[in-house]
């Protein structure tokens, strides 16, 4: 499985990254290339290095006053800003390049860019008063881009390719993006960019199966290439939860959702976001299903067990009655003290058969609770082939569930819900501390230990035990949590409760 190959593959990217960063310091005559050849390697990678060596180039231009190179760089940041879906600033820096004085190269980007950013721009709309308005100037643009392509080029036919995608021509057959799969060697990278674009011509209900293959081998190229600002898994996801595997929806809308936040893709996210909990929601009712027919079977057992319990003491009950009347009918003319003696003996096997039926009971609720964990281990190994993409072994076998990760996902999910409810906590906690004792959460957190314990009260859950129980420490270091901030507070302990259930929600 590719995905389990996911680290060995971003570990040869560090690796290149780590030898070009080495020759910043060893080829200084050559550290515009540098820089450049780093920022290529996050462009797709990571956001935030990427801009940090595309400022780099474009301070180092400036410095060295070669306005060639300043547009340069004003189109490779442009094109990074598009990949994280921050418009403004794309179409900011597109105004002030001069096409005039870049290259054929950067002149075919330059224009290739400016159709992605309207093309983007109509998605994100999606309204039909300016989609066919931005539609109409990504495919104008992309005519630009043509003129300046090598002939025979991997430019030249994906971008006639591509155009048919803009243009709304995917009704014809995909002869561009054909002829470069089948005669042009390509990079990992730009396959899994070919594959997506040929996706695109295969949207009917009967062309699922070939869609949905096109689409996993552009994630796999993907993954190969450390490629983390990708649309095939989304879109894989999407198409999978729409035609009813959701497990795999499941798996690859996480998937999608970890390259985004791990690259810095705000517009992805925010998309990514809006369909993760209809998927989600999806695969709780399909798990709460499969619990269900678990609980059954144990209702079920349950029944039959006391069924065969009350049938076997009724036949016990209605055979010693027999024995004793028997025993009676023979005994007829045996004195008093005899019978006493057998009816002593009679309530001890009925105290006997007490006791044995108790633990009867004992053992058919050990055998439930062999049941449920057994359910749990299920759970837990179903969860972890899904992860891992290997669903022909998903049955047979299985691993444990990974519970810090669940937890850290937990904490994460109500840290992402609780912000976007009370996007001003933060702000006004610190506000009631001095400066050097404000509490900021490092980035990626949303929110630390200490906001989080303080976000629980705020959300009405103020007993110290409850916490602890959600956090997963001690009543007493939740204590010592809460009365070493409020010690540091500008306001008394009382009133710092008041103020953090003052909090507003949006």
């Amino acid at each position: 499985m590719e995905i389990s190959k996911k680290k060995q593959y971003d570990q040869h990217k560090i690796l290149r990254i780590q030898k070009l960063r080495s020759e910043i310091t060893s080829r200084p005559n050559t550290i515009f290339d540098t820089y450049l050849k780093l920022f290529e390697e996050y462009e797709y990678n990571k956001f935030d290095s990427a801009y940090f060596y595309g400022k780099k180039m474009l301070d180092l231009s400036y410095k060295e006053h070669d306005v060639i190179k300043q547009n340069e760089s004003k189109v490779k940041l442009a094109s990074l800003l598009l990949h994280a879906g921050m418009f403004k600033e794309t179409f900011d820096y597109l105004k002030e390049i001069n096409p005039i004085l870049l290259d054929r190269q950067y002149k075919y980007e330059y224009y290739a860019l400016k159709s992605g950013a309207y093309s983007n721009l109509a998605i994100y709309n999606s309204d039909e008063n300016f989609t066919k308005t931005y539609n109409a100037k990504a495919v104008s643009y992309l005519d630009s881009a043509i003129v300046f392509c090598e002939p025979k080029s991997f430019d030249l036919l994906f971008t006639l390719g591509n155009r048919q995608v803009v243009a709304g021509e995917t009704n014809g057959p995909p002869k561009y993006f054909l002829e470069l799969l089948k005669h042009y060697k390509l990079t990992e990278h730009n396959r899994a960019r070919l594959l997506t674009g040929l996706a695109a011509f295969y949207q009917q209900d009967d062309q699922n199966d070939q869609r949905i293959w096109l689409l996993a081998e552009s994630a796999i190229s993907d993954i190969r290439s450390s490629t983390k600002e990708t649309l095939a898994t989304l879109l894989l996801a999407e198409d999978l939860f729409k035609h009813g595997d959701v497990d795999n929806a499941y798996l690859f809308i996480q998937q999608s959702r970890d390259d985004a936040g791990f690259y810095g893709n705000r517009l992805r996210k925010l998309k990514i976001e809006s369909v993760l909990p209809d998927i989600a929601a999806q695969v709780n009712i399909a798990t709460q299903r499969e619990k269900n027919k678990f609980l059954t079977y144990f209702l079920s057992i349950s029944l039959v067990t006391a069924v065969i319990s009350l049938v076997s003491f009724m036949i016990f009950i209605q055979f010693r009655k027999l024995k004793i009347q028997d025993e009676v009918i023979k005994a007829k003319n045996i004195e008093l003290n005899q019978v006493n003696d057998q009816l002593l003996i009679t309530n001890d096997k009925l105290r006997e058969f007490a006791t044995v039926n108790e633990k009867y009971i004992g053992y058919f609720f050990a055998v439930i609770s062999g049941y449920i964990l057994k359910l749990d281990r299920l759970k837990k190994n179903v969860e972890r082939k899904i992860l891992a993409k290997r669903f022909g072994e998903i049955l047979p076998g299985l691993k444990d569930i990974d519970i810090k990760q669940e937890r850290a996902i937990l904490f994460n999910t109500f840290d992402r819900v609780f912000m976007s409810i009370f996007p001003n906590f933060v702000t006004v906690f610190n506000s009631l501390l001095k400066q050097e004792d404000q509490i900021w959460p490092k980035a990626p957190e949303l929110l630390n230990t200490d906001l989080r314990i303080f976000a629980l009260i705020r959300l009405g859950i103020i007993d110290n035990q409850a916490i602890a129980t959600i956090l997963e420490y001690s009543v007493n270091t939740i204590y010592v949590y809460k009365m070493r901030i409020k010690a540091k507070a500008l306001v008394p302990g009382d009133e710092f409760d008041k103020i953090i259930m003052m909090v507003k929600a949006v």
